[in-house]
């Protein structure tokens, strides 16, 4: 019977230390940013991010996250030359990721990370600028440039915050595959975004 009791008080205690250790190691927060590339031209481009995040701590020191969000605009970065011109084409992406963290204690008021994600992107291309009609059948047609395409993504930050709000400062990279008739807009294989992002967030 002792030995019972002893061993449902050490399991007990061993629960209490692993539900004390994921306190706080769970949250959701949004995020706005800024993507950001230049071209050879040395011309640099700029544009909005927003979206969302949810991390649950697998361990004190991992974590399992989701991710969703738009891109606004990730069109290369040579392609900005049609700025000078009355000419706007856009390829926005919205996009659904998951993926690991490892980020430091929850404990620390103050939490270095490295993130590493995988998912989907659906491109969406626009335009523009044009005259009436033609503006309106050259939209059309960019109606077959739409496509959903793999993403992985890789990134870092550090998390601000000892309670139960946190603000999330941090770099991400995607890269956005780019076949069949989406990769005529771009003369790479891949679109590729660099992203700055604040983001507040409630830990539980």
């Amino acid at each position: 019977m002792r030995r019972m009791l002893f061993l449902a008080a050490v399991l007990v205690c061993g629960w209490t230390g692993v539900a004390g250790a994921q306190s706080l190691n769970r949250s959701v927060q949004g995020f706005g940013g800024v993507t950001f590339g230049s071209s050879e031209l040395g011309r640099t481009s700029k544009a909005s991010s927003v979206g969302g995040v949810v991390a649950a701590g697998l361990t004190p020191n991992i974590q399992i996250i989701g991710e969703g969000g738009r891109l606004s605009d990730i069109k290369p970065p040579l392609l900005n030359l049609l700025d000078f011109t009355s000419v706007n084409l856009r390829v926005s992406a919205w996009y659904a990721e998951g993926g690991v963290r490892f980020i430091a204690s929850p404990h620390l008021s103050v939490r270095p990370y490295t993130e590493a994600t995988a998912g989907m992107a659906r491109l969406r291309t626009g335009v523009s600028g044009l005259s009436g009609r033609t503006d309106v059948i050259v939209a059309t047609a960019l109606e077959f440039f739409n496509r959903t395409e793999p993403m992985l993504g890789v990134g870092g930050g550090v998390v601000f915050g000892a309670g139960p709000i946190s603000v999330d400062a941090g770099y991400r990279y995607k890269r956005i595959v780019a076949s069949g008739l989406a990769s005529a807009v771009n003369a790479e294989d891949a679109y590729q975004v660099n992203e700055a992002r604040v983001g507040v967030g409630i830990r539980f």
